[in-house]
């Protein structure tokens, strides 16, 4: 039993030491697992606060970058080169014929491979020798006929890559045909020509940071040769508020450092001499024609009015710089505010963060057609004058020009109010004027009208001239007929350099005619539509935004899939009929007072073309429609390009005399719409 009992507590012992070193071992695991747990924490606890220093660190460094982006702002601008008139022109580069498969002639069968096969005796050979020709000349013929073939498709695929390479160098000629005439008229100082060709070349300039506005009013006063302009400058919020950005771990958060108020309003005020002196710049740089004698530049910045709380234009900045004087200054040694204030006599507002303002020395409304104002004795206006009394001043306005001109009887006219003959020769003849005495904008019908009576009385030209304005409808309708458009600006204009007289209202200036309806459903029926056409296969996104400047009036005013119209109805979404694949529909006249322009654009339809670009979209029209869907007109638009989403196809510009023309648009964008409708201020969360 001793024995027994001993080995019975042997047993149960060794099983208790056992037991406990496996507690032990379990013990030992835990505290490592712990002590694993403890490192991995600290490495990830150090690892996070080695990342927020580092993105703190990456904060500075950009509010750096940005920084010395503003304070380099003229020394890169004039680093970029000069616009030209030469990048308008295009190229006939034509892709060489290529024939693909079609340049292989069909081979032809050899004999030698048609031997006769077999036969024992000279009967079957005899035999086999004539199924082995009989075979040979069956493939031939078979070969032949498809090299026939083959030479018809391929002189149907060279005769029509030859006509539609002709048809691409026709465009591309009458492109650079409207480019050389755009020229010839800056060459002259036609104030509009001047005017497009240098809004062209500031908008057309890379030397802007990104967000900073283009926003600009401009004329041209021929008689001394000086563009009037208007131009938006960056707001105070251009220049950081913060310095630095550094992690604070007790807090895990970041905290800021404070630019010092002195040095950010410092640095803001050099930000605006800057761009005052690089509008400039690039203004003299453009003027390869030495259009520009000098350039009167009010720099504005669109906030909010202290005094009024109301949204408004506060100038800033303004300086009047002669050609001479400007070309003689080394822009890349200057201290831009002591250049812009002492070089140049120019103002800047000491104060510019807290909205001080300066008066402009000459804005555009004071140039281009020197339209007189009420206080002027003797000059009577259009508007009130008797419609006979008015159209005898058209006629004298003829006579004065040169020409023979007489009223016609106020019955049976046919339409015309005064017959005129120009006596010069070859370009002269007979000209029939009809006028208007409106306020509102001439509709197209009245130009399709006076066409319609050019062509009755076989006359050489028919002018309209009027005291309003003329829509889009009406100048593409007019575009390469023997038809000329007066607006009341340019009657005004042209009264006074011949001697007469004569203003418009009270203010000298023609009425906008622009008022939105209460109701969308009230909106006119005299509209417009925009049918846009492509070829490809990639589908699009057409939208419009009714913009000031390169700002659109409000979210509410960006027509696309999600809000298919503007809250008056002026601009709305409409199903294309064929042959285009995506309309809208304008009532100019009924766009807000504000809107200077409405911009088109297109994009890739993300949800239809996930992996798509823009190298698809080509032989591209807007194709300008009256109410009835008739066709007045094409406005040609830019191809797409590979990688890009989005493209600007043009806008609609509001000009001083009322008229809206239509501008070529063509800047891409590879991160699609939002990256589009951002530039034009539109938040896209």
């Amino acid at each position: 039993m001793t024995r027994r009992s001993a080995g019975y507590v042997g047993t149960w012992a060794e099983a208790q030491r056992q037991y406990q070193r496996q507690l032990e071992a379990e013990a030992r695991q835990r505290r490592e697992e712990a002590r694993q747990v403890r490192t991995h924490q600290r490495l990830a606890a150090q690892a996070y606060r080695e990342y927020r220093h580092a993105e703190a660190r990456r904060r500075t460094e950009e509010l750096d970058a940005q920084v010395a982006t503003l304070q380099e702002l003229l020394a890169a601008g004039c680093r970029a080169p000069a616009f030209r008139a030469s990048s308008l022109l295009r190229a006939e580069e034509i892709p060489p014929f290529d024939p693909g498969p079609l340049a292989w002639p069909v081979p032809m069968p050899d004999p030698n491979h048609y031997q006769a096969q077999g036969g024992w005796t000279a009967s079957r050979r005899a035999q086999a020798q004539a199924e082995a020709r009989a075979r040979f000349e069956r493939d031939l013929q078979a070969a032949q006929a498809a090299e026939a073939q083959r030479q018809q498709q391929l002189d149907a695929l060279q005769r029509a890559h030859e006509q539609n390479a002709e048809a691409q160098r026709a465009d591309v000629r009458r492109h650079n045909a409207g480019v050389t005439e755009a020229i010839e008229g800056v060459r002259r100082g036609d104030p509009d020509s001047v005017v497009e060709f240098f809004s062209a070349a500031l908008y057309a300039s890379t030397a802007w940071p990104e967000g900073f506005p283009r926003q600009m009013a401009a004329a041209f006063d021929p008689a001394a040769r000086q563009l009037v302009l208007d131009w938006e400058l960056p707001a105070y919020e251009a220049v950081p508020e913060a310095k630095a950005v550094r992690y604070v771990p007790a807090q895990d958060g970041d905290k800021e450092t404070a630019r010092p108020a002195s040095q950010r309003r410092a640095l803001y005020r050099e930000v605006l001499a800057q761009s005052m002196l690089l509008v400039l710049h690039q203004l003299f740089a453009a003027d390869e024609f030495h259009v520009l004698h000098s350039v009167a530049l009010n720099g504005f910045v669109d906030a909010h009015d202290p005094a009024t709380g109301r949204r408004t234009h506060i100038f800033v900045a303004t300086v009047m710089a002669p050609r001479e004087m400007f070309t003689d200054l080394r822009l890349a040694q200057v201290d831009a505010v002591s250049c812009l204030t002492d070089a140049l006599r120019g103002q800047l507002a000491t104060k510019p963060d807290q909205l001080t303002s300066v008066r402009p020395s000459r804005r555009p409304d004071d140039a281009g057609s020197h339209l007189v104002g009420p206080g002027d004795d003797g000059e009577p206006d259009l508007y009130g004058m008797d419609p006979i009394a008015f159209e005898s001043l058209v006629a004298d306005l003829f006579r004065a020009m040169g020409m023979r001109a007489v009223t016609t009887q106020r019955s049976n006219d046919g339409g015309v109010d005064v017959d005129a003959l120009d006596p010069t020769p070859i370009r002269g003849g007979k000209i029939v004027v009809q006028v208007k005495r409106y306020r509102g904008t001439v509709p197209p019908t009245a130009v399709r009208d006076l066409y319609g009576t050019v062509q009755d009385v076989g006359a050489n030209k028919g002018v309209l001239v009027t005291t309003s304005g003329f829509g889009p409808g009406s100048h593409t309708f007019a575009r390469g007929k023997p038809l000329e458009l007066v607006s009341g600006r340019e009657l005004v204009d042209l009264l006074h350099r011949h001697g007469l007289r004569g203003r418009l209202g009270e203010s000298g200036h023609a009425p906008t005619a622009r008022q939105a309806p209460a109701d969308p459903a009230t909106v006119a029926e005299d509209h417009n539509v925009l049918g846009m056409t492509w070829s490809g296969d990639v589908a699009l996104d057409v939208c419009a935004l009714v913009c000031r400047g390169n700002r659109v009036l409000s979210e509410d005013h960006f027509v696309f899939f999600n809000n298919p119209q503007t809250p008056d109805g002026s601009v709305r979404a409409i199903p294309a009929a064929a042959p285009d694949r995506a309309a809208i529909r304008v009532s100019f006249d009924a766009l807000p007072q504000e809107a200077d322009r409405l911009v088109l654009v297109a994009a890739v339809d993300p949800d239809a073309n996930p992996r798509a670009d823009l190298r698809g979209f080509t032989d591209a029209w807007i194709r300008l429609l009256d109410p009835a869907m008739t066709e007045l007109g094409r406005l040609e638009v830019s191809d797409g390009r590979a990688h890009e989403t989005a493209l600007v196809l043009g806008s609609f510009r509001h000009r001083p005399s009322g008229d809206w023309d239509f501008v070529l648009g063509g800047k891409g964008y590879t991160g699609g719409l939002e990256q589009l409708v951002r530039e034009y201020g539109v938040d896209v969360d």
